[in-house]
């Protein structure tokens, strides 16, 4: 065990002929080694082979078919995968991101290893497209190749891999639309696909099937259209709110216990946030830089877990649902860039959580609700909006309870009927209320018709001020 230190050069050549028959175990990972290693490697009864974050170049060396777990990424590693490869029929975990891989990914993963819990190939060359033939057998637990030219349709095989948590395909070519056949997977709590070719509108799922587990939908920057109607994806169940502290993990055990964690990127304020690890509470929901239109979903406000809302640059009109105030986990809100109208819902003052906020650039106006983490928010989240008004803008909004204006007379004659208009006026004012009680209470204990009677007499004495108003003028 040589891992973790801070070992330079190149890989002694004695070395590959030390315990050919005994080794099974061997980590030089995280280092600063390099140069090129031998295409197969000698130990013959190896079970763990590690040779992450170091500075290894040239073709991807192929360990022994015993090796349970592989580990390989964060090197210079180039040229095509070795199908050979394929003969590790017991791989528990193979980790070959962040290097210069290329070609096709060999057909023989999807089914060279029913145990396979862990695969990674993400931060490479690959292209072409992805294995066609993952088995009901497959215990995959997480399959991450994003960051590579894959293109084509999704393998309707991944239906099989019923032990799926984790599937990330972002940034890639992939032209399909989106995987509603998926709700079969019983287990899968992360799908990331942003920055694909994927296209459609997102329909009712037959027999009202949903995600049993989803927790993470990341479909940014595709090209989907229509309606987004959360209740055909997400289960309520599903997103509630919870107190696990817990991460996200593909836990190997062999000879010695290993946890990978899972890792996500998402979109805020236009930048990236990489996540290294995922909290099991984590719910985010990113749909931002699609075409959907028509109105926001209303029953988003019932996914009480919800952490994160990404709706951003869209073709969304209506008002922002008053239900987003339910969302009380809510910590990052982006509506801009879109077309919604109407005022700002005062129940998003709820949301004592809320870091990130952005309702910038649609057609929102009326005065901008004032709350705990509302007041902290710059001109930045609320620009674009020219009807709001009300801090941080420097519009001020216009009190709807200020008297009305009236205007001004020409006249000595006007003049004094002003004030006598103004009398009235402010006598109305003063009197009102008392007068409703008064009214309320007679109309609720008294005689009804002594009720009527006093109404009356108040509406002709209101005709008797009209016409006085008029010969005055």
């Amino acid at each position: 065990m040589l891992g973790g230190n801070k070992i330079h050069g190149q890989v002694p050549k004695w070395m590959w002929n030390m315990s050919t028959e005994s080794l099974i175990q061997l980590d030089i990972s995280y280092n600063f080694l390099s140069g090129q290693l031998p295409v197969f490697f000698p130990w013959v009864n190896q079970l763990h082979l590690t040779l992450a974050s170091n500075m290894f170049h040239g073709p991807l060396p192929i360990p022994a078919s015993s090796t349970l777990v592989y580990e390989a990424h964060t090197n210079k590693f180039t040229g095509k995968l070795s199908p050979v490869i394929c003969n590790m029929s017991s791989l528990l975990a193979l980790e070959l991101s962040n290097n210069n891989l290329s070609g096709m990914i060999p057909q023989c993963f999807g089914n060279f290893s029913d145990p396979l819990k862990l695969l990674v190939l993400g931060n490479n060359s690959f292209h072409g497209t992805l294995p066609q033939t993952f088995t009901n057998k497959s215990n995959l637990r997480r399959f991450d190749v994003s960051f590579n030219q894959l293109q084509g349709q999704l393998p309707r095989s991944l239906a099989n891999c019923l032990m799926l948590e984790t599937l990330i395909l972002s940034n890639n070519y992939f032209n399909d639309v989106f995987p509603s056949w998926m709700v079969t997977l019983p287990e899968l709590k992360v799908l990331a696909m942003r920055h694909n070719a994927f296209q459609g509108l997102i329909g009712k799922p037959e027999n009202n099937q949903q995600f049993p587990k989803l927790r993470i939908l990341d479909i940014s920057y595709n090209n989907f259209s229509g309606k987004f109607v959360a209740e055909y994806i997400f289960s309520e169940y599903a997103m509630r709110s919870v107190n696990q502290s817990t991460y996200l993990t593909v836990d190997v055990n062999f000879i010695t216990y290993l946890s990978y964690a899972s890792t996500f990127t998402i979109t805020i304020k236009d930048g990236d946030r990489y996540y290294i690890r995922i909290y099991e509470a984590f719910a985010v929901i990113d749909i931002s830089s699609n075409k959907f239109e028509g109105k926001v979903d209303e029953s988003i406000g019932s996914l009480k877990g919800l952490w994160s809302l990404n709706f951003s640059n869209n073709l969304l009109s209506g008002r922002i649902p008053s239900s987003f105030g339910n969302s009380t986990n809510l910590e990052v809100l982006d509506l801009s860039n879109n077309k919604l109208s109407g005022e700002i819902p005062k129940q998003l003052a709820q949301l004592t959580f809320l870091a990130e906020f952005n309702v910038s650039h649609n057609n929102l106006t009326g005065p901008i609700p004032r709350g705990p983490q509302l007041n902290t928010f710059s001109i930045n989240s609320y620009k674009g909006n020219p009807g709001l008004c009300g801090d941080p803008l420097p519009k001020i909004c216009q009190s709807s309870k200020a008297p009305p204006q009236l205007p001004p007379s020409n006249t000595e004659e006007n003049d004094s009927g002003g004030e006598f208009e103004w009398a009235f006026v402010l006598a109305g004012y003063g009197s009102g209320f008392v007068v409703g009680v008064v009214l309320a209470d007679l109309a609720i204990t008294r005689r009804r018709e002594f009720f009527l009677e006093i109404v009356g007499t108040l509406i002709r004495l209101m005709e008797r001020i009209t016409s006085w108003k008029g010969f005055g003028r």
